[in-house]
C-alpha cells in the first residue's frame, strides 16, 4: 500500500486549562514556532488584487476594523497628538478619523486608496503607519498606539462560549478567509508565503509582548513551557514545518528527484 503524505496544510495544536478561568487554551504550534515576520518595506506585496510592493501599503489598503469602543477612542486620543510632521493626512484627520462600514462597524478612514493613518512613499518620515512610527520616536511599544487589529496581526484570536459558559480560546494565524469574501482577491498574503518566514526568533518569542496581551502572562507562560519540554522531545526529530514552506520544499522535490 503506498504510503500518503500528510495533508499539505496540516498544523500542530497545544489546548491546556487556564488556571484562573473558565477556559481553555487552544494555541497553533505549527505558526507559534515558525520564524514568520512582518516584511513590510522588504518584500511584502501587499493585499491588492495585483502585487504592489512599490505602494508600500502592506495590509493597510482597506483600514482597520475596531474591535470596540475603547479601541476607537484609544487611537482617536493618540490622533489627536500627532503633528503634521508625523502625519502625512493630518489635515483630513482634523475632520475624524472613523467612518462605519456597510454593516455598521467602525473603522479607520480611508484616504487615497488606503488607511488614512498610512503615510506614503515620498513625506519625510517615510512609508508606514504614522502612529506605528511616534510610537518609535516616542519611545513607546507601537501596540500601544495603534487599533488592536493591526497590532494582533497576522495573530487572531477567536472566543468561543459553550452552552455551559465554559470559553474556548483560540490563537491561531491570521488567514485570508479571516478579511472575509474580500479576502479571497487578495494576490498575495503574508502567512501563506514562504518569503515571510526568514525571522530570526520563532514569533511566539518576537510577538512576546502581544501574545501577553491577548491571553494574559500566565497562560503564556504555560505556552513556553509547553513549547520548551516539546524542543527537548522533538531535538532528535524534525517538527512540522509550517505549510508555506513545505509547499515551497514540494515545488523542489520534482527537480531533486530528477537528479
Amino acid at each position: 500500500m503506498p504510503r500518503r503524505r500528510p495533508p499539505e496544510d496540516a498544523h500542530e495544536w497545544v489546548s491546556f486549562e487556564d488556571p484562573e478561568e473558565d477556559r481553555t487554551w487552544l494555541f497553533d504550534v505549527t505558526f507559534l514556532t515558525s520564524r514568520w515576520t512582518c516584511i513590510y518595506g522588504k518584500g511584502c506585496q501587499g493585499v491588492l488584487t495585483a502585487p504592489a510592493p512599490e505602494l508600500e501599503q502592506g495590509c493597510c489598503s482597506y483600514g482597520a476594523h475596531f474591535v470596540d469602543a475603547a479601541d476607537r477612542r484609544r487611537v482617536e486620543r493618540v490622533a489627536r497628538t500627532l503633528s503634521p510632521q508625523d502625519w502625512q493626512f493630518h489635515a483630513k484627520g482634523q475632520n475624524g478619523v472613523v467612518k462605519r462600514n456597510r454593516a455598521g462597524g467602525a473603522m479607520t478612514r480611508i484616504v487615497e486608496g488606503a488607511c488614512i493613518f498610512l503615510n506614503r512613499p515620498g513625506f519625510p518620515t517615510g512609508p508606514g503607519c504614522a502612529l506605528h512610527q511616534v510610537a518609535l520616536r516616542r519611545g513607546r511599544n507601537p501596540m500601544e498606539l495603534k487599533p488592536d487589529v493591526c497590532w494582533q496581526l497576522p495573530l487572531r484570536r477567536e472566543d468561543e462560549v459553550g452552552a455551559d459558559g465554559h470559553v474556548t480560546s483560540t490563537v491561531r494565524q491570521w488567514d485570508r478567509r479571516h478579511w472575509g469574501p474580500g479576502g479571497a482577491g487578495f494576490h498575495w498574503w503574508c502567512t501563506e508565503s514562504d518569503e515571510a518566514f526568514v525571522g530570526q526568533a520563532p514569533v511566539v518569542e518576537a510577538m512576546k509582548a502581544e501574545l501577553i496581551a491577548m491571553v494574559g502572562r500566565k497562560p503564556y507562560e504555560l505556552l513556553v513551557a509547553f513549547l520548551a519540554a516539546r524542543e527537548q522531545r522533538l531535538s532528535a526529530r524534525t517538527p512540522l514545518p509550517h505549510p508555506a514552506l513545505r509547499r515551497k520544499r514540494a515545488q523542489r522535490q520534482p527537480a531533486a528527484d530528477s537528479t
